[in-house]
């Protein structure tokens, strides 16, 4: 599939009414949230770059449509010479001991909240990706590119302990791309079919008490 999307790929994920109520609800919600956020994000970028030599990460995602767009994270992983996988596991030598403690407890998406206010993103979606993970993606499953990505999704909370599944397995780039990425599509898809307001409080509920859990 190419990307960005063909025009005839282009079709709207959700019902007009879902996507302004969806939005109406992203940018409500944001502005609620950040002057939370905001000073929190300040103080993790300032340790992440005394831990992790860099403060914000900052990387090409696919968006809506399949076009590209920079997603932001706090940094949580430094550089180690031989890897270059996009494919994180739970031992990864890349991950900093402070880069473990905000990605188990999710603070390390809380700039993200930024590329929900940009219109990159909504707080419930499909996880976006690196292009190269949608290389081989059906066109029939093209509707995951008709919505806007999320910050959590029903996959995300499926797959929580992805990382540690991931590192339990002798090929973690062939599970993830033959395993867990064709169970997150047709999660996201199920999602897609689904969505409501209502089934959006309900994951990103589930998210909050994965995360304390």
């Amino acid at each position: 599939m190419r990307l960005p999307l063909e025009d005839e790929l282009r079709t709207p994920g959700l019902s007009l009414f879902k996507r302004i109520a969806k939005r109406s609800f992203d940018i409500l919600l944001a502005v609620m949230i950040l002057p939370i956020i905001a000073p929190i994000s300040l103080v993790l970028v300032i340790f992440a770059k005394i831990f992790n030599g860099r403060g914000l990460f900052i990387q090409s995602r696919v968006g809506r449509y399949g076009e590209l767009f920079n997603l932001y994270k706090i940094c949580s992983m430094r550089q180690v010479e031989g890897y270059t996988t996009n494919i994180t596991t739970d031992n990864d030598p890349r991950i900093t001991a402070f880069g473990r403690i905000i990605r188990k407890t999710k603070l390390d998406e809380f700039p993200q909240i930024l590329n929900v206010l940009k219109g990159d993103m909504s707080f419930v979606g499909p996880r976006p990706d690196v292009i190269e993970a949608y290389q081989d993606l059906k066109t029939d499953d093209a509707v995951l590119l008709c919505v806007r990505p999320g910050i959590t999704g029903a996959a995300s909370v499926a797959f929580k302990d992805e990382e540690e599944i991931l590192a339990s397995v002798d090929d973690p780039e062939e599970y993830n791309r033959n395993v867990v990425f064709p169970a997150k599509v047709k999660l996201n898809k199920d999602y897609i079919n689904r969505q409501s307001l209502l089934l959006d409080f309900k994951i990103m509920a589930l998210t909050v008490m994965k995360v304390f859990k």
